[in-house]
């Protein structure tokens, strides 16, 4: 387990204790726990450009909400008086607006809950543009348009229960990729699209993206967003472990011994060597570092697609396709990443390797797991039910989990991921494939469960 983490669990062990320890002495007449004391919340420091009834919502809030005023106090919105107004106030014809809420009363502005990317583009229009331009913003979408994702959400884990049946996207796939938001009479989002904490959240107005999953409200910290435990709340797990990989590789096993030591709050496009010594995900996929800009496009750096069935180069300005992104120029600029602390050899050593796992994955293990069920499927020889049928199970492992470790661990250095979850579980996969296929092939029937 992961030092950082160790010591967090043994921190919170010994909190538990103490909690407990506090129960037992009340319950025994031995002291009464005094109540928690509350933030003290100054609109001074912040008061220039500060509006009186933005005063108001802060001294209110402070009260009500004391965790988010606190949050906001220690921002550098705070500190450039950009205030709770400023990001909550909408137009009254918004289909976002709040109507009739209680203890608004006083509020002239007309408000919304929810902040779409357009309200922090009037500050970071060009951060908003790149996200725009990448991945990420398709996360919701894709999960909405595709059939299979929807059958599999409300049909096989929701079993078509009436009422129940996106328990699983409300509680899963949503707080990852995000929801189409959807409000009531009064303008509040509906229980059953929020909270949505996903990077593609879509808003009543069609807007789309969560600029505070990386930089989380209402404190909004560009160090945060720099530290990988930042992506780690998504890109994790048996099909994508890409914060497990990065603590697998040697960047990881620096940043765990001494990353608390760096400088994280450089400004943007200064954060460079020195402030740390090893990189992050945002420092290759993200950050100016030498010659390179900052981008918020995170398919901008990349060669491959590394999640897909089969990897090919990257060739579209599409941000819904798959392969957006240019393969030849986003290698160049991963590249340059990588030579502010490495020679030329070994990055394009590194490389070659690496794409030559990509190569084997792609016509040794998907090409002929593919044609085989290409062949099943023609004979009529594949259940119905895809999530009941072996060999289809196995399909969906090979490149969805087993395919995916081993060449995201290959791309970004992390040997055991890429071989003894990878190739090694890759190689048995087949062979399981292939008998299943060899008997139904040679008897015409599906084998018996």
């Amino acid at each position: 387990m992961h030092y950082r983490k160790r010591l967090l669990i043994v921190t919170l062990l010994i909190a538990g204790l103490f909690v407990v320890g506090a129960g037992v002495l009340t319950a025994c007449g031995g002291g009464v726990p005094k109540a928690a004391p509350q933030p003290t919340i100054s609109v001074a420091p912040h008061a220039q450009g500060v509006t009186e009834e933005a005063k108001a919502c802060i001294e209110c809030h402070a009260k009500e909400t004391p965790g988010i005023v606190n949050d906001w106090d220690h921002s550098a919105h705070a500190q450039k008086g950009v205030t709770c107004l400023d990001c909550h106030q909408t137009t009254a014809d918004s289909p976002m607006v709040l109507k009739d809420i209680k203890g608004h009363e006083n509020v002239k502005q007309p408000l919304s809950m929810l902040v779409p990317p357009s309200t922090c583009a009037k500050c970071h229009p060009n951060e908003v543009k790149e996200f725009d331009a990448s991945g990420h913003h398709r996360a919701a979408l894709q999960v909405e348009a595709k059939d299979a994702m929807q059958t599999l959400i409300h049909h096989h884990e929701g079993r078509d229960f009436e009422g129940l049946d996106d328990a699983t996207e409300q509680t899963g796939c949503m707080q990852c990729h995000g929801k189409r938001i959807k409000v009531d009479e009064h303008g509040i989002p509906t229980a059953d699209t929020y909270p949505a904490s996903g990077i593609g959240n879509i808003y009543p107005n069609g807007e789309v993206g969560n600029c505070t999953v990386c930089h989380t409200r209402h404190k909004f910290s560009i160090a945060e967003a720099r530290h990988p435990e930042a992506c780690a709340s998504c890109h994790l797990g048996p099909d994508h472990p890409d914060i497990e990989i990065y603590e697998n590789t040697k960047h990881g096993q620096i940043y765990a011994t001494e990353g608390e030591t760096w400088k994280w709050d450089s400004p943007p496009g200064d954060w460079e060597p020195g402030d740390y010594r090893a990189p992050t995900c945002a420092t290759c996929h993200m950050s100016g570092i030498g010659d390179l800009k900052p981008t918020h496009n995170v398919s901008q750096r990349l060669y491959w697609n590394a999640w897909a069935k089969i990897s090919k180069p990257r060739n579209s300005d599409d941000p819904m396709s798959m392969l957006t992104g240019h393969a030849e120029k986003g290698r160049a600029e991963m590249k340059q990443a990588c030579l502010q602390c490495h020679t030329s050899k070994m990055v394009d050593d590194y490389f070659a390797s690496a794409d030559a796992a990509v190569e084997l994955y792609n016509k040794a293990y998907y090409t002929p797991a593919k044609q085989m069920l290409d062949e099943l499927k023609a004979k009529g020889l594949l259940k119905k039910n895809p999530w009941a049928d072996r060999f289809q199970i196995l399909y969906y492992h090979l490149w969805h989990h087993q395919g995916r470790r081993a060449r995201q661990g290959a791309l970004m250095g992390a040997p055991d991921w890429a071989h003894w979850h990878g190739f090694f579980i890759l190689q048995q996969n087949l062979y399981e494939m292939q008998d299943i296929y060899n008997y139904r092939m040679e008897t015409g029937e599906i084998e018996k469960p």
